[in-house]
């Protein structure tokens, strides 16, 4: 699931995605990862104020991994934690910290 919104107040949910994209100005976001697909753990901060181009040269290397490392029926976004991409966010309060990987 990838969710992308520029509202401030993330009205697009994008902290629920495996995948999530906040603007921060126009062409530039916050990049987070490792949501999980039923909605019990939130994404992480990968990357701040990132490009639409960098956005791709961040994901492609990450979907070439998932394809060629995951295991049977794993989601991207537990691929993601598993791999130690990203930790895992699992209590809300602490969204808005960059946790250390």
């Amino acid at each position: 699931v990838i969710r992308m919104t520029g509202c401030p107040n993330s009205c697009g949910r994008p902290s629920m995605a495996e995948i999530g994209f906040i603007g921060k100005a126009p062409g530039t976001y916050n990049m987070y990862l490792g949501g999980d697909f039923v909605g019990q753990r939130l994404n992480t901060l990968f990357a701040e104020s990132v490009t639409e181009d960098q956005i791709i040269e961040r994901l492609t290397p990450l979907f070439k991994k998932y394809s060629t490392e995951r295991e049977k029926n794993e989601a991207f976004g537990d691929f993601l934690v598993r791999a130690k991409v990203v930790k895992p966010m699992v209590a809300g309060r602490y969204w808005w910290t960059i946790p250390e990987v």
